[in-house]
């Protein structure tokens, strides 16, 4: 994974309330075994019509989102099956952050394990984050190492992370990068067995 310490990008207003993982990638999706070629589809039956065309009704087929790395959604992000296939498919789109007042736990949790940085601020706030994205261009920057949100006007929102998931994201690592810094122990653990 990549570090990921100050991230400024532009911001896709998903203005939707319990989005669930089945939403985020559907389950006829789930053949891959790897990590990559999830984000075309990403959002796929909103985003699609029944004959594969892009809806002219789901804001993320619109241009003026084009290369959007926030999204801001609504509560209870990433509720549903635990697949970890929904982080997957985020971060392959191109978002490196993700602004809710609520996630379900797992999804929360398989965010930090593949270099997506899931924020939570209040609803009021996500609301206006929102608004003003759905108005114009709009972009943020997400500072991790001060665990701020800004935009180039007033707004300037705190957020709370725990020391071990900013490390994690800080570096760049996931939790075999983590385990593999206790690589001598782990040798010498194992020269050890059986005498």
């Amino acid at each position: 994974m990549e570090p990921l310490r100050i991230h400024k990008g532009l911001v896709y207003p998903l203005n939707r309330t319990n989005v669930d993982t089945d939403q985020i990638i559907p389950k006829q999706f789930l053949k891959r075994i790897e990590r990559k070629g999830f984000g075309q589809f990403l959002f796929y039956n909103w985003r699609f019509n029944d004959d594969g065309q892009p809806r002219e009704d789901f804001s993320l087929n619109d241009k003026k989102y084009e290369g959007a790395s926030i999204l801001v959604a609504g509560e209870n992000f990433g509720c549903g099956s635990s697949r970890e296939h929904a982080p997957w498919a985020l971060e392959d789109y191109g978002f490196k952050v993700v602004l809710a007042p609520s996630f379900a736990d797992i999804f929360y949790n398989n965010c930090f394990k593949n270099g997506i940085l899931p924020v939570t601020l209040k609803e009021d706030i996500i609301q206006h984050l929102i608004e003003k994205a759905e108005m114009e261009a709009y972009e943020l920057t997400v500072n991790l190492e001060e665990q701020t949100v800004r935009d180039s006007e007033e707004l300037q929102e705190t957020f709370e992370i725990s020391s071990y998931q900013k490390e994690m994201l800080l570096n760049g690592w996931d939790e075999i990068a983590v385990t593999l810094k206790q690589a001598d122990k782990i040798d010498q653990f194992e020269q050890n067995i059986g005498k």
